[in-house]
């Protein structure tokens, strides 16, 4: 597989991160996140979690800014929609959409799958797409007991390193998913593995998205 270039080492990037729930950015992009930080001197992200209620606000804030560290500008949103309930919540959420718009213009926005079985995921993703109509979007996958991951066509690969570190900061900072079935770290080494196999990724390990459209320039 020919490997694409986003951008050079030293050129900008802004990224728009979007997550519903406090962990699902670490579980979807999160070692793609570590490899951006630790790789581009020119890297703005900003991360944006809609739902940390409470008890979930803490554990959202220290591990985007661990996830973040070393990237040179970096802001953290945590906003109060009430988890489960966001398509009920429609119209609140899509305001704070059209103003982060006015606020932000990212190079590329991370999202949620557009077929992801969660309400909120789903969600997310749709006012990504009504919102950002003339950006790069990519959508992370979060595995679940629904069985809902399809067939990507974008992949990251991922160096040993930053996938242990994914999951060292998921074990770290999200104890209360603990007791939760599907928080497995076998599972997200797992599906790192089966993404990186089908990208022959160097080291073994790849973050999955899918890009729903491009436009590209020679």
């Amino acid at each position: 597989m020919k490997m694409m270039q986003l951008a050079s080492r030293d050129s900008r990037l802004s990224v728009l991160v979007l997550g519903a729930h406090s962990d699902d950015i670490e579980i979807g992009t999160g070692a793609t996140l570590l490899s951006l930080a630790a790789a581009k001197a020119e890297l703005e992200v900003v991360w944006c979690v809609l739902s940390g209620g409470v008890g979930r606000e803490s554990e959202a804030r220290e591990s985007a800014a661990e996830f973040l560290r070393g990237c040179p500008r970096a802001q953290v949103e945590v906003l109060g929609f009430r988890d489960g309930f966001f398509p009920q919540q429609g119209e609140q959420i899509k305001e704070w959409f059209e103003g982060l718009k006015l606020r932000y213009n990212p190079d590329v926005v991370l999202t949620h799958y557009r077929d992801d079985a969660h309400q909120d995921h789903r969600e997310v993703c749709q006012l990504t797409w009504n919102t950002f109509r003339d950006h790069l979007i990519l959508e992370y996958e979060i595995p679940k007991w629904d069985g809902d991951l399809g067939r990507p066509n974008v992949y990251v690969p991922i160096s040993v390193q930053f996938m242990e570190r994914k999951i060292e900061l998921l074990e770290k900072y999200f104890k209360s998913q603990g007791s939760k079935h599907w928080f497995d770290m076998e599972t997200f080494r797992g599906l790192a593995r089966i993404r990186g196999n089908e990208c022959r990724a160097p080291e073994r390990y790849a973050e999955a998205f899918y890009a729903r459209k491009l436009a590209l320039s020679w």
